[in-house]
This record gives C-alpha cells, sequence and structure tokens, in this order.
C-alpha cells in the first residue's frame, strides 16, 4: 500500500503567557478550546464531523481524564468527532501530528487536528499518599469511627500538599539541573548561550513587526501577543543574570538563556490531498519523514540529547544530509540544550562512536535556524510547542513557496520528535 501525503493546511494557537500572568486559573480545557475554535471556523468546519482530534497536556488534573473528548464538545465540531488524550512530554503535539497523519496516510481519515496545550496557573496539587490511602480506608468504612480512625494514624507531613512539577524521577533532576550538566559535559559558554537567546527574542520581534504572526495567532484573554517576548533585550542585559540552576562557578543556565514557565494551547488542521482538492484550499506544506528516539540519561547521555539520535536517523531514512534543509526548527528548551545538539552533529567522535556514522554530520547555516524566533522568545507551554513550530515552518515554506524543514523537540525522560516538512 502506498502511503498517501500528509498535508498541513492551517493552524492556530492563542499568544502564549508568562505562567501565573494573563491566563492565572484558567484551565488547560479553556487554552485549547480557544485554540481549537478559530481554526475550525477559519476552515468552515462548524457543525462537521471530522476524522479525530489528538491532544496532550504534561500537566493536567485527574479529573480531566477525557480532556481532548472535551475539548471537541466545545469546539464548534460535530460532537460526532472523536477526541483522545496523548502526551510525550514537550514533544506531545508533534508526536499527536504523527499519529493523525499515519491515519491520513494509510487512508483511515481525512482530516485531523492535532494539538497541545499546558498551563502552569492551573496546577493540580496532590495530597501525601498516606494522606489518600485514609481517603480510600474512609469511603469503605461503615461506622462514624471507622472512618475517623485512618485519620488519627497521619503525622502533620501527611498532610502537605505535593505541588506537581518536572523533575525525573529516576535522577531527581530538574530539566534545567540536568541541561546544565549537559552544558559542562560539551563545554558551551555563557556568552554563546545568550547570544542565542538574544538572537531568538531580536527574530521573535521582528516576526511580529512583518505581521507574520497575525494569522497564526488568536487573541485570548486580553492578550494579542506572547508575553515573554523582550524587543529590548540585549546581550548586556542577558549577561546581568544569575545562573538559575546551580550556583557553581561554573554555571551557565540563567532565566535568560533558558524558557519561562508558560501557559498556551495550539493546533494545526492535517488533512489529505484529496480533501484538499475537494475543499479547493491550498496546502501549505506536507510532512514526509518522522523519528523519535531516546537516550539512557540514567546511564550517562545527556537528558536532551535524544533529538542528536533521532536527526541522525531521519535523515539517514529520508537519504538527506544536514545540509540538506533550507530551515532549521530546534526546539529551544534551554539555549544550551541546542548548542549541544550542534556540537554534537559537529563532533567526529560522537557521530563516530554515538550515532554509528563514519563522519560527523557537520555544520547546519545557523541564519537559517528558528527564523521569525524559537522558545527562548515567544515561550514553551510544554504540550503546545510541537504544533506552534508545526504550524510557522508550515508558512514559513509556504512564503517561500519551496523547500524543506527539519524540526527537532527535545523532551523530558530523554526523549526527542524530529520531522521533516516539505513544500
Amino acid at each position: 500500500m502506498t502511503a498517501r501525503p500528509i498535508c498541513i493546511i492551517g493552524s492556530n494557537r492563542i499568544p502564549f503567557a508568562r505562567s501565573f500572568t494573563q491566563y492565572f486559573g484558567l484551565t488547560n480545557q479553556d487554552l485549547m478550546t480557544a485554540a481549537i475554535q478559530p481554526l475550525v471556523q477559519k476552515f468552515g468546519l462548524n457543525g462537521e464531523r471530522i476524522g479525530e482530534v489528538a491532544c496532550g497536556a504534561v500537566l493536567k488534573h485527574s479529573s480531566d481524564w477525557n480532556l481532548t473528548r472535551e475539548v471537541v464538545l466545545g469546539s464548534g465540531l460535530s460532537a460526532e468527532t472523536p477526541g483522545y488524550d496523548i502526551v510525550q512530554a514537550c514533544g506531545t503535539s508533534l508526536e499527536a501530528a504523527i499519529c493523525v497523519g499515519n491515519k491520513i496516510a494509510l487512508g483511515q481519515i481525512e482530516v485531523g487536528i492535532a494539538g497541545g496545550m499546558d498551563t502552569n496557573s492551573d496546577l493540580p496539587f496532590v495530597m501525601d499518599r498516606e494522606f489518600n490511602k485514609a481517603m480510600m480506608k474512609m469511603g469503605k468504612a461503615k461506622t462514624l469511627i471507622d472512618r475517623i480512625r485512618p485519620f488519627t494514624e497521619l503525622g502533620l507531613k501527611d498532610l502537605k500538599p505535593q505541588m506537581p512539577g518536572v523533575v525525573e524521577p529516576r535522577t531527581h533532576l530538574s530539566m534545567g539541573q540536568s541541561c546544565e550538566k549537559m552544558a559542562q559535559e560539551w563545554e558551551i559558554a555563557r556568552a554563546d548561550q545568550d547570544q542565542l537567546a538574544f538572537e531568538s527574542h531580536n527574530k521573535a520581534a521582528k516576526a511580529y513587526e512583518e505581521g507574520f504572526y497575525n494569522d497564526l495567532i488568536s487573541p485570548f484573554s486580553k492578550l494579542n501577543k506572547d508575553n515573554n517576548l523582550r524587543a529590548d533585550t540585549t546581550v548586556e542585559k542577558l549577561s546581568t543574570l544569575k545562573p538559575a540552576f546551580d550556583r557553581s562557578p561554573k554555571a551557565t543556565l540563567t532565566a535568560g538563556n533558558s524558557t519561562p514557565l508558560t501557559d498556551g494551547a495550539a493546533a494545526v488542521l492535517l488533512v489529505s490531498e484529496e480533501w484538499a482538492k475537494k475543499r479547493n484550499l491550498p496546502v501549505l506544506a506536507k510532512i514526509t519523514h518522522v523519528e523519535v528516539a531516546a537516550v539512557d540519561f540514567v546511564g550517562g547521555e545527556g537528558l536532551l540529547m535524544a533529538p542528536a539520535y533521532a536527526v541522525s536517523r531521519l535523515i539517514e531514512k529520508a537519504g538527506l544530509t544536514l545540509q540538506d534543509f533550507d530551515f532549521y526548527e530546534i526546539h529551544e528548551a534551554f539555549a544550551a540544550q541546542v548548542l549541544c545538539t550542534l556540537k554534537a552533529w559537529e563532533s567526529e567522535k560522537f557521530c563516530r562512536e554515538r550515532l554509528g556514522r563514519r563522519q560527523a554530520m557537520g555544520k547546519i547555516d545557523r541564519s537559517k535556524m528558528n527564523v521569525k524566533g524559537g522558545s527562548l522568545a515567544v515561550g514553551h507551554p510544554f504540550a503546545a510547542t510541537g504544533a506552534r513550530i508545526l504550524g510557522a515552518a508550515a508558512k514559513i515554506l509556504n512564503e517561500k513557496g519551496s523547500g524543506r524543514c527539519l524540526i527537532s523537540i527535545c523532551t523530558g525522560g530523554g526523549m526527542g520528535v524530529t520531522a521533516i516538512i516539505e513544500k
């Protein structure tokens, strides 16, 4: 069976906001619904049953066990449209696009929406397990005394709520702490990280001035643009910030060269070529190749180095070299992570010993990387970043009229989700 092309015909997101600011108290469902509704309206899908909607959130309440389906019911789509949740850390919405795209490629569906959302401004605090056990025992008890007894066995520590976080259970390190270790291992200079962060803000600010984001973002909650963007930042300002994850003299990661906690949601509309032709809708770009990888970060590899492996396999399967791209969209979880990945591809030793290659993959043209700004500037709502990148990259290729873009996203858990899209 020949796989059908996976076509991107549109995307939409809400402005990304620093956590605990504009979207404080709003839910994941609020954010994702606000991102999908305009997409549905733009392409005349109100009341229509489409193949499926796949979305996800990294941090969500237990009551959101059917989150995407609830979003569908408020999206304007027909209630007969299926929806399901998917989670793969920061690669969630790109993985969702892969899942929807695969069904289109196989002819199982004609059209679907992939997306992701996250908010740190409505965190699901949980109680200690001992408190949970007491609550369950109370639920089974038949007498008042038996209901009270489990709570008499609790200590004060058992009553303290636990704040959710993105600390790795296996290493007990946050992403920032893990990336700091990577930066030191790969000898990534603080000045280079600050320079990359400055360039990200500068490019995003210019993209806003040129109107690039006008048809990619729908205003929401009195916000019209990403409020993390600092158009007036300078390398000098960034250089004054103190290290954020390590206080040792070697520390290099700061709040300025790391993504902030961010709230937001993004969605992309994927269709078959036949569906697009019937609707007389232009195809912005097509997803042609994908690859997902994981590394043993517990055993010594850097937590966020999986994209280095995934991209190597991706371009090998596609019959391409690292230089065969017009654009590169590399998720800027941390400036150091991007620079570690680039340095790994340039390292003959790494490429030979870790990737099984005969020689280094080589350098990329940095002027082609994240040309409209990256996560350091616009922010990083964990599960939303993949759809944000996919939509923007498709528009970039469509405006050029031809070309090829490499997408690379690092994730928690030592994974990397990558893709190639072409016009």
